[in-house]
């Protein structure tokens, strides 16, 4: 069946496979994707939902990189939010509530009609591996696949273990079997692995619930959307999810169950993640609090099913079904499925290069819960980068890589690579030190030239972007060369409680005013006037607002960043000998010499590595 040599072979089609494999293929690399199950495609395995918190930012950077995931959350979405709105625009970030079906329908299909790309449904057993290199795959039924480099993307199906109270059997996801023989294999190759694990709640008939007695939670007024792209449209009808609260009651109920807990006894030793803990950790964390939040989220437009956020689970099902009855609305609930724990396999990513090649074997990449990460958001973003690069590596092109100042996607891999985890990794606006350059609404002037030089990004979408870069330019230098006298201004101030201004001034000046909005400036008749001429639309206007509002953080924190920018070109000879440097502390010598950093600023972030150790790295090399 498979005579040819493919480019690159991906294992696995959640968020990271799927990316990966469109990425290789829209390169032009021949690309086969194979999976255990071709109906789960890109399946929300956990919440019916894309984007948040940082997360909102890194769908907005796939997609300014030619990913799929902002397309998909767009065709798919039943509600959109723009979270954070009450603070400043580095802090907002897009979610989209999803209809679970439809998404998982609409990654299979734009997959489909991606040229240069195969699909192929089995389970890979095994890697294919000559001289320190990987030549492709080998499958359960004992069909070997030859392929130029290989992207794992295994999920949570390393040796899956589901845990329901006392009841614990193998599976990668309810439903669906583990997968079994590749972390033996990679373990002989003298890769370290680890176990974690992560839960989810149970899903319920939303016939059985009473909406009437929760907090209702609608989507934005005017929703906005993930894609840049204009063959996406905002939504035009919403659907609302719900708010809830477990009380004391319930929490006495979920107590009852912990002697049967694998979290509590012992049956569950991995560590699962620190900001999505499970009701049962949260109430025993927690003590002190007698409530906790529960958001009852919609599965889609049309089904009953709906998702009780809040309520991860690992207790015997008759524990979560009596105290989940206890839940205002909840009187008399009907479950679809109760909730779970997973443990599975992973790999410590201070193993992996930047571009999320392995350092021990050539051509073999990881992307996704492999790599310790939680989050559809962060697996697709580590699938993209690791399916651009393994095509790049088959081109003989340049390796692609991203800096801390240029995306999230950049914080994510640098921190995987450089700190390593041992909990499942989250981003959040806080792991970014550049956060207000690195907004949802510039992600593609940041990274759409980027894409466009790899072959992902279209002429048209370049051009978009470009246009769309001129006209918010051309709004800003507006504002800093065009006066207001007072007459027109004060009216406008005086109405917003703003000091008056005794003679004409720049409009950047008064727009600039923490107060003044886009609103009140368009009471200018040159404004207006200047909006209908170079017909701007809200995105370019927006886009100018953030500009002249927030001009002062974004000149610091780009000097600041191009600062620091100047050690990402100092870089670390290969195979380094940091024994020699004995004035360095042990423990710095230890961690550079494991993680082997490329540049010395990968060198400062890594932690136990000083000040002082990195001056004398420096000195030692001449600088």
């Amino acid at each position: 069946m498979f005579n040819e040599v493919y480019d690159v072979i991906v294992v696995g089609a959640g968020h990271a496979g799927s990316e990966a494999a469109a990425a290789a293929a829209n390169m032009g690399s021949k690309t086969l994707l194979i999976t255990m199950n071709l109906q789960n495609i890109a399946q929300m395995s956990c919440n019916p939902a894309m984007g948040g918190i940082a997360k909102g930012q890194i769908v907005r950077e796939i997609d300014a990189l030619g990913g799929y995931s902002g397309i998909v959350s767009d065709t798919s979405a039943i509600q959109f939010k723009m979270l954070n709105k009450s603070k400043g625009p580095a802090m907002w970030s897009p979610r989209v509530q999803s209809d679970r079906m439809r998404f998982a329908e609409d990654w299979r299909l734009m997959l489909e009609k991606t040229p240069n790309l195969d699909l192929y449904q089995e389970m890979v057993s095994g890697l294919l591996i000559e001289k320190d290199s990987v030549v492709g795959v080998k499958t359960s039924l004992g069909v070997e696949v030859r392929s130029k480099s290989v992207v794992l993307t295994n999920g949570t199906f390393l040796n899956g273990l589901i845990h329901i109270g006392e009841k614990s059997f193998g599976g990668g996801r309810a439903g669906e079997k583990q997968a079994t023989g590749i972390t033996e294999q990679l373990v002989d190759l003298g890769f370290d692995s680890g176990r974690m694990k992560t839960g989810t709640p149970p899903r319920v008939d939303g016939r059985s619930l009473d909406f009437s007695k929760m907090i209702e939670q609608p989507g934005d007024e005017n929703p906005d959307k993930f894609s840049y792209l204009d063959i996406t449209k905002a939504l035009t009808k919403q659907r609302s999810c719900h708010m809830t609260y477990t009380s004391e009651v319930v929490h006495d109920l979920l107590r009852e169950g912990f002697d049967r807990s694998p979290m509590f006894n012992g049956r569950i030793k991995s560590l699962g993640p620190r900001y999505c803990p499970s009701i049962e950790d949260k109430i025993n964390r927690f003590a002190d609090k007698d409530r906790h939040q529960l958001f009852v989220e919609p599965e889609g437009w049309s089904t009953v099913e709906v998702y009780v956020n809040g309520f991860s689970t690992s207790l015997p099902e008759d524990v979560q079904f009596k105290a989940l009855r206890s839940v205002v609305g909840f009187e008399n609930v009907k479950f679809f499925r109760p909730g779970y724990a997973i443990e599975y396999d992973y790999f410590p990513p201070t193993q992996l290069k930047h571009t999320l090649e392995t350092k021990l074997i050539n051509g073999l990449y990881f992307a996704g819960q492999i790599n310790g990460t939680t989050g559809y958001e962060e697996a697709a973003s580590q699938g993209l980068m690791a399916g651009i690069n393994a095509s790049l590596r088959v081109q003989e092109r340049e390796a692609f890589t991203l800096k801390r100042d240029e995306a999230y996607i950049g914080v994510l891999i640098d921190d995987l690579i450089t700190k390593g985890t041992e909990e499942p990794y989250r981003m959040f606006t806080s792991r970014a030190e550049y956060r207000t350059l690195l907004r949802q609404d510039n992600a593609d002037f940041r990274l759409t030239p980027k894409s466009y030089e790899l072959g992902l990004a279209s002429e048209k979408r370049m051009r978009r972007m470009e246009g769309k870069q001129v006209k918010a330019d051309g709004f800003v230098s507006f504002f800093k060369q065009t006066s207001v006298k007072p007459e027109e201004a004060n009216p406008v101030l005086e109405a917003k409680g703003s000091a008056p201004v005794k003679q004409s001034d720049k409009m950047f000046k008064i727009y600039s005013r923490p107060n003044i909005t886009i609103e009140d400036v368009r009471k200018f008749n040159a404004v207006e006037e200047y909006i209908l001429e170079h017909e701007l639309d809200d995105e370019v206007i927006k886009q100018a607002e953030i500009q002249v509002k927030y001009s002062g953080y974004i000149a610091k924190e780009k000097n600041n960043a191009d600062k620091l920018s100047r050690l990402e070109y100092v870089k670390i000879p290969e195979n380094f000998d940091y024994s020699k440097i004995k004035s360095m502390s042990f423990e710095a010598r230890e961690k550079l010499k494991k993680i082997q950093p490329t540049t010395v600023s990968q060198a400062s972030r890594i932690s136990g590595v000083s000040p002082n150790d990195i001056s004398v790295l420096l000195v030692y090399m001449g600088r």
